[in-house]
């Protein structure tokens, strides 16, 4: 059983919180600053039109030359791309200022009104775009028009903009940047929490989850899930201890009630009944020890301490001592046993008596289950840097529903028993692929078979 891989990216729970919480504080910050330049804008252009207000008072004061003179002297001192003016005589006849002909969409009432077309001159420094102008009529019966550009204004909205604009990217980059930051510490953790859960799944309930020196959420998690370890490691060594010394203390008097049934038989005459019944018993008592030694040899290859013993072999020549040694077996059973190696494959760590058992079960049951005139295929391969073995048969296969469940003890496929067994040597297999850290996987082979696959690339579990 595999636990699946943490979240990646977005997808993790705190990079979405901190995505929502950066989100969130993006927004209130653009609408905070949409409104503060929204205010501004609104207050700049009250100011303008007071300003071209005060000039219009300012100027009605004047008459005659005295007011062509004001306006002469304000000229040098405003900005021509912004104010300008212009005097006509009471027909409208342009008199003086840089406003040759008066707007025709301005009324001549002494009100403030904006206009879009400001200007139309062929001077390049008058006001172009909009404008706020103004008509006034004289003292003397003559008309002032003054006007002011609106460009001003906006040129002061942008600075504004830009720096609010400035404002929200560099909001942005900090929480971008601290969302990613911030989201590596959980993750890290998560990863280093499901390293350790992966291998209490592969069966080391030594392990335990670990804890930092922050005593946060995670850790009173990872704390609860120890406590709760510790307790199931000590129940299921008092069950297994349990049963162990069940199978132990029951061999030594199976063994002696054996012995004592094997003299009844040879006292008994040769094709009595009481020699075929003694026959039976003793085939029984057989049985039972045979399991008997199962189980004790299950619980022996759980002993995580036997890797201590792990030694860096070739795995060519282990397959083909097993082509030799189960090849008359296989032609007994009129089956072809076909070997599929390579020169050479990567070396793998491992105990090679165990590993020579592990595919030697699986031979014997490929060998057991196939019919006569089948085919059995023990196989090598390079599967990137790692050895891959496999065992494959042109039997009837394995159920797909039933995959999972052949490597629980006493576990047959087969519940007639035709083909005999305990169902205890697939356990025997997994106990010795979970003491190697290596995974077994089943399937199907091309010949329409079992394929049952030793992935040899050591895990998580095998370094611990």
């Amino acid at each position: 059983m595999s636990l699946l891989n943490p979240s990646k990216g977005w997808r993790s729970s705190s990079s979405r919180l901190l995505a929502l919480y950066s989100t969130l504080f993006v927004a209130w910050s653009c609408l905070l600053l949409g409104v503060m330049y929204y205010e501004v804008s609104g207050y700049l252009e009250t100011l303008a039109k007071h300003s071209l207000m005060q000039r219009q008072h300012l100027f009605s004061r004047f008459q005659g030359d005295q007011l062509v003179e004001a306006l002469t002297t304000s000229m040098t001192f405003d900005m021509r791309a912004i104010d300008a003016y212009g005097l006509f005589d009471e027909q409208r006849g342009h008199l003086s200022g840089p406003i040759r002909e008066i707007p025709d969409d301005l009324p001549l009432d002494g009100q403030i009104h904006e206009l879009k077309g400001c200007i139309d001159s062929d001077d390049p420094d008058l006001p172009r775009d909009s404008c706020d102008a103004v008509a006034t009529h004289t003292q003397d019966g003559r008309w002032l028009i003054l006007v002011r550009d609106n460009g001003s204004l906006f040129a002061v909205n942008r600075i504004i903009l830009h720096a609010l604009l400035w404002g929200v990217s560099l909001t942005i980059i900090p929480g971008v940047a601290g969302w990613h930051l911030l989201r590596r510490r959980p993750l890290r953790r998560i990863r280093q929490l499901q390293a350790s859960a992966e291998a209490i799944v592969a069966g080391d309930l030594t392990h335990r989850l670990p804890l930092s020196n922050r005593r946060d959420e995670l850790d009173m998690l990872a704390a609860i899930v120890n406590a709760m370890l510790e307790r199931i490691e000590r129940l299921m060594h008092e069950v297994k201890g349990v049963c162990d010394n069940i199978a132990h203390d029951l061999r030594t008097p199976l063994t002696r009630l054996r012995a004592q049934l094997y003299r009844i038989q040879q006292q008994a005459a040769d094709g009595s009944p009481e020699a075929l019944q003694m026959d039976q018993v003793l085939a029984e008592t057989d049985t039972l020890m045979a399991r008997f030694r199962g189980l004790l040899r299950i619980s022996e290859l759980e002993d995580q301490q036997r890797r201590s013993g792990f030694l860096v072999l070739d795995p060519v020549p282990l397959l083909h001592e097993l082509h030799d040694f189960y090849l008359p077996l296989a032609e007994e059973g009129q089956l072809t046993l076909t070997l599929d190696v390579p020169d050479s494959l990567p070396r793998l760590t491992g105990d090679r008596a165990l590993l020579f058992e592990a595919l030697a079960n699986l031979l014997s049951n490929s060998i057991k289950f196939t019919p006569p005139g089948g085919e059995v295929i023990l196989r090598g391969l390079d599967d990137g840097g790692s050895p891959r073995l496999e065992v494959l048969d042109s039997g009837p296969g394995i159920p797909q529903a039933e995959r999972s469940a052949v490597f629980r003890r006493f576990y047959r496929v087969d519940d007639s028993n035709t083909h005999g067994g305990f169902g205890l040597g697939l356990s025997i297999v997994a106990a010795i692929v979970n003491l190697h850290g290596f995974k077994l996987e089943v399937g199907s082979s091309e010949r329409g078979g079992a394929r049952l696959s030793l992935d040899c690339r050591p895990n998580l579990i095998a370094d611990t």
